[in-house]
């Protein structure tokens, strides 16, 4: 089977998708982006194509009794046994680094808070990857970096050893570790989990084999996205972000008239004739105020995650007038606010509306919102982003069909796997 690969490589995230000969969407991934491009591609680009062997498999078994089930089931003992090598690799990279003229002395201690602290990682496994298991995250950082620090301090108290000098063997650790992709072939490894899984009945056995002998040809991979230039790319396999989210927006939404993305570190207002060619657009300056860096900025000064943001937002009564919406102020006017006797869930609010206000702006300059209009990017997923965004609209354009798709993150990488796709059957 041939298969066509977009991937963004986005400030933030890393977002792959693959498409087959007839541009359905067979896989997507996602990942942190790192400091290694490079690693942030191969790690996207396996996620996805994972998906897209499930997407094979889920084919396979369409209409066979308990096949949902089944794929979870598979899908979790994968993962688990992937955050388990990771725990491996982890641990063997924490003890290498325990090694010098700072542990001297602490040898002992340091090994076995060590150990307590990877007994309760592998432990908490089980539980992640149970039926029902939540993760507040799918990335091995976040989920290990919790843990870790759960489990830090009473390992080192125990162990007689400074907490400090076993977070700093992590944070070098961690670096090496994420910045190396998962190794073995997709098709391999699930069949390892599909072993632990027993003896498949008759109905699932023939329809399983058959979707994992399935061979995924990787035809063409084109790369776009805030770090496109450093993809390890031909010239001719880059597009610009631009280009993509015009043409991915079309291919979700055929009738998309005016796109509005708003990433990590830039927000785009684009215009697309009926065939998602681009005819206009705006992008905001290099500072990255109003995307969603300065939402995860904001988040830290709060202590709090990203994705608890929007919810918090919807809480409020009414939204504080926010000055500025530069990142490096806004630590600054957020803490006056507060001190002013201002509730967060209104200053939050008052933010929100801020960001959403001047990518109204930039839609202004790009020629305005046309109808159909789509939503693209991960602030797409913030509600109280996209609520103060419908309500501008009304206001200044009147009703507009407004497209928000649940996918709307993968945007670009969709519309990279199509120019990959084009290239190839062209």
């Amino acid at each position: 089977m041939r298969a066509f690969i977009g991937i963004d490589l986005g400030s933030t995230t890393t977002k792959a998708v693959v498409l087959d000969e007839n541009q359905d969407v067979l896989g997507r991934g996602i990942t942190n982006s790192r400091a290694n491009y490079d690693t942030a591609c191969k790690v996207a680009k396996y996620e996805a194509l994972l998906g897209a062997r499930f997407t094979l498999l889920a084919r396979a078994l369409n209409g066979v009794p308990d096949q949902d089930e089944f794929l979870a089931a598979l899908e979790r003992g994968f993962r688990q046994d992937l955050f388990l090598e990771h725990v491996d690799d982890l641990e063997a990279t924490c003890r290498e680094k325990a090694t010098g003229e700072r542990f001297r002395g602490h040898e002992q201690g340091v090994s076995q808070a060590l150990g307590e602290i990877f007994a309760a990682l592998r432990a908490e496994a089980l539980d992640l990857f149970a039926p029902g298991g939540r993760r507040r995250s799918d990335f091995f950082r976040d989920l290990a970096g919790a843990r870790f620090m759960a489990a830090g301090p009473a390992a080192a108290e125990a162990a007689g050893v400074s907490y400090d000098s076993l977070l700093n063997l992590y944070d070098k650790a961690i670096i090496e570790v994420e910045n190396r992709p998962p190794h073995g072939e997709i098709a391999e490894r699930l069949s390892h989990a599909l072993a632990r899984l027993g003896e498949l009945p008759a109905s699932l056995a023939a329809p399983v084999r058959s979707a994992l002998g399935v061979g995924i040809e990787e035809t063409s991979v084109v790369g776009t996205g805030y770090g496109r230039v450093t993809l390890p790319f031909p010239k001719e396999n880059i597009r610009s972000e631009i280009l993509c989210h015009g043409l991915g927006a079309h291919m979700m939404y055929p009738s998309t008239s005016t796109v509005l993305d708003i990433g990590g570190q830039d927000t785009k207002a684009i215009q697309v004739d009926p065939s998602g060619i681009v005819e206009n657009f705006q992008m905001n300056d290099r500072c990255a105020a109003g995307c969603g860096r300065y939402l995860g900025y904001i988040a830290d000064e709060m202590n709090m995650g990203l994705h608890e943001l929007g919810p918090l937002a919807m809480k409020a009564t009414r939204a504080v007038r926010i000055n500025s919406t530069c990142t490096v102020f806004a630590g600054a006017e957020l803490r006056d606010r507060l001190a002013l006797g201002e509730r967060r869930e209104d200053i939050i609010a008052g933010l929100h509306r801020a960001i959403i206000l001047r990518a109204m702006s930039i839609l202004s300059r790009s020629g305005g919102v046309r109808d159909q209009f789509t939503f693209t990017g991960g602030v797409a997923k913030n509600e109280a982003a996209v609520k103060e965004l419908r309500q501008l609209i009304h206001e200044n354009y009147g009703e507009r069909t407004i497209n928000i798709n649940p996918d709307s993150i993968y945007t670009g990488a969709l519309g990279a796997a199509c120019f990959a796709h084009r290239a190839a059957i062209h």
